[in-house]
């Protein structure tokens, strides 16, 4: 009877603390989240706040007037589906504007690539007065958009301009059909490359040093060193700048307006996607239909985005 009640003490005293131990944790788990959403809470609400007046309200409200046809008074609006988009994909200027931009894009992008690595190469290895390299290559990337847009508005005048001087030329560059749209890139790569070149700089830096001692010791000259070491270990930061230099280039718009003293340039030849959409908003006061072609760049950016996310995280298993 004695042995039955042991027993039966023994089965029975183990299971209290395991519960205890599991509610107490539940209970400090709990505890501990709920002071850490209390705490922290405080401190993302005003970054909240202001992304969703500033971000989210604003892509709400222009996909709903993408439906309509609201004018920029706003006044006898009405709902009227997808007739603004099918008029968008069937407007030839739409169509024009795009591919102006995306021109533009498959100029910069692969030039600030190329531009951008060789100004780090040259502030990395460079011996004597590495500051001043490095200030002169990221110095233009501080200006605003306008002083870079009127500064090379008067660098490519025909006559007087210091770019037909100094190659001596007398090309009209902004008033010229086949030269105008080359004219924003060039105005743009001196403008951003600055940016990039930064991302490059900080890359360099963290290649481990011993790699490039190794290979030189089995006897790889600087141009294998660079192929093989440098190269793949700056793969992920090209990836970067390419993703980042596609979406801003997608949606130029500054730069080349005011080089072209808000105009389109030589029959509408550097008209991009963004400036027709802000004519369509602002001069013709179709603030629906501009909505409408507002989304379908979101659509494309947010396409570039996605990409660029699924090839990041297919090379990072692929490396796994």
């Amino acid at each position: 009877m004695s042995s039955t009640a042991s027993t039966a003490s023994t089965t029975a005293v183990p299971a209290a603390p395991r519960v205890a131990r599991t509610a107490t944790g539940t209970d400090t788990l709990r505890l501990r989240w709920g002071r850490r959403l209390q705490h922290g809470g405080w401190f993302v609400t005003p970054f909240f706040v202001l992304y969703g007046l500033f971000v989210l309200v604003p892509i709400v409200r222009g996909l709903y007037l993408s439906f309509t046809d609201a004018n920029i008074s706003g006044d006898h609006t009405s709902f009227i589906g997808l007739d603004n988009y099918r008029e968008a994909l069937q407007d030839d200027l739409v169509w024009q504007s795009l591919w102006h931009s995306v021109k533009f894009t498959l100029w910069v992008v692969p030039l600030i690539v190329v531009l951008a690595l060789l100004m780090a190469l040259i502030a990395h290895h460079t011996v004597h007065f590495k500051w001043l390299w490095r200030f002169c290559f990221f110095a233009p990337f501080l200006l605003p958009s306008a002083v870079v847009a009127n500064l090379w508005y008067w660098l490519f005048q025909p006559v007087n301009g210091l770019v037909n001087h100094t190659l001596g030329l007398d090309t009209p560059w902004l008033t010229q059909k086949s030269t105008a749209l080359l004219a924003s890139v060039i105005a743009t790569l001196w403008w951003t490359v600055g940016f990039s070149f930064l991302l490059y700089l900080a890359a360099l830096q963290n290649i481990p040093q011993h790699l490039y001692e190794a290979a030189e010791l089995d006897g790889a000259n600087a141009f294998q060193r660079m192929i093989h070491i440098t190269v793949p270990n700056l793969r992920n930061i090209t990836g970067l700048v390419v993703a980042l230099q596609i979406l801003a280039s997608l949606q130029v718009y500054d730069q080349v307006v005011i080089m072209f003293q808000f105009g389109s340039g030589p029959e509408s030849s550097t008209r991009t996607f963004v400036q027709y959409m802000i004519e369509q908003g602002f001069t013709s006061y179709r603030v629906g239909y501009a909505s409408a072609i507002s989304m379908i760049l979101f659509i494309i950016v947010a396409a570039v985005a996605l990409a660029r996310m699924w090839l990041l995280r297919t090379r990072e298993e692929a490396t796994r």
